[in-house]
């Protein structure tokens, strides 16, 4: 098979596809994180002010999610078509949530009434809460595996989904998005709030930190497929010792008020963790819990080489441009969050 610095190219697009996931996960985890947050802000004032920290940044964000799905269809159809059809419920109940989390942001400050904003701050943590955890079970149930038959047909029901490893992934995706969310807007405010934030990133970090000792917990004991490749590579434990590393610099950094540095390592957790899930999932992408040979592999759902080829090409030049995109708008916004007649 033909190969670019020694990788084919199955495998170029699996951490094409794992890089765009991540950065989905980095950018807008703190937006989905905030959103949760969000009710836990009593005054009208607060409430505004961490609304418009993330106001000029979330559908930016979002753009990274949209070319991942692209992504997925250009590179592996196949488990594209099998995605959508086997997580049709939760994919659907994901794009209502994401349609209310925008028209909340948007229509909350149209009206002055204060009946039609608290109503709309609900709609914001309800719909910025129910992304984050299913996308969390989405991702639990992909690490657990599915049950498909040969013709990779899912077997299960709508219960499946829920399985207790699946719930329990959903809601480490919620705290790791709130600790993330949390920090971000402790470096986005000043004063009184300021003060608030410090307490509930305080408090996001001791929920982290308990949902990702569980986490691994159970992933040792209860999915041990996704141990295979630290055990075929040795070399590959650095990933998991460098993650708990991480964590604790979180926590130190969180209880020493550096801000700025436990955002960067909330960053680095976040990508560490979508690596480790794609370092235990490869060479396959969905695995069957009913036979492994129904696993459906990177090489078994690959578009043909030459549409490989060339979309890695646009992917190439594509992807930059995204980068920049996104630095320049936080570079634009940078600093304390300050109210004006233009703000939500």
């Amino acid at each position: 098979m033909e190969t670019i610095l020694g990788l084919d190219l199955p495998t170029w697009w699996f951490l094409v596809i794992g890089g765009l996931i991540t950065g989905y996960g980095v950018l807008d985890g703190f937006d989905l994180g905030a959103g949760a947050l969000h009710l836990f802000f009593k005054k009208e004032e607060s409430r505004r002010l961490v609304l418009n920290a993330i106001g000029p940044v979330w559908d930016g964000n979002e753009v990274w999610l949209v070319i991942a799905g692209g992504a997925l269809f250009a590179g592996f159809p196949l488990v594209y078509g099998v995605l959508l059809s086997t997580f049709y419920i939760p994919f659907m109940l994901f794009l209502v949530a994401l349609i209310f989390r925008a028209i909340s942001i948007e229509f909350r400050s149209k009206e002055p009434w204060l009946w039609w904003r608290k109503m709309w701050d609900i709609s914001y943590t309800v719909s910025s809460t129910g992304i984050t955890l299913l996308l969390g079970l989405v991702l639990g149930n992909l690490i657990h595996g599915l049950p498909m038959n040969k013709d990779h047909e899912f077997t299960g029901n709508l219960l499946t989904f829920f399985n207790p490893y699946a719930i329990l992934i959903a809601f480490t995706t919620l705290s790791l998005f709130m600790l993330h969310g949390s920090i971000y807007l402790v470096m986005k405010t000043e004063n009184r709030l300021y003060t608030r934030l410090t307490l509930i990133v305080n408090n996001c970090s001791k929920f982290f930190i308990l949902c990702f000792i569980l986490t691994s917990m159970a992933t040792l004991i209860y999915v041990p497929h996704m141990t295979h490749q630290f055990k075929s590579h040795p070399s590959l434990f650095l990933l998991p010792m460098l993650a708990v590393l991480i964590v604790l610099n979180i926590k130190r950094n969180v209880d020493a008020r550096k801000y700025y540095t436990a955002f960067a390592y909330s960053c680095i957790i976040t990508a560490c963790l979508l690596i480790l899930f794609a370092v235990g999932l490869y060479p396959n992408i969905v695995i069957s819990t009913t036979d492994p040979a129904y696993s459906i592999s990177i090489y078994a759902a690959a578009s043909s080489v030459k549409s490989l080829k060339i979309m890695l090409l646009i992917a190439a030049i594509g992807t930059p441009m995204v980068v920049g995109y996104t630095t320049f708008l936080f570079w634009t916004f940078r600093g304390k969050v300050k109210l004006n007649e233009m703000s939500y």
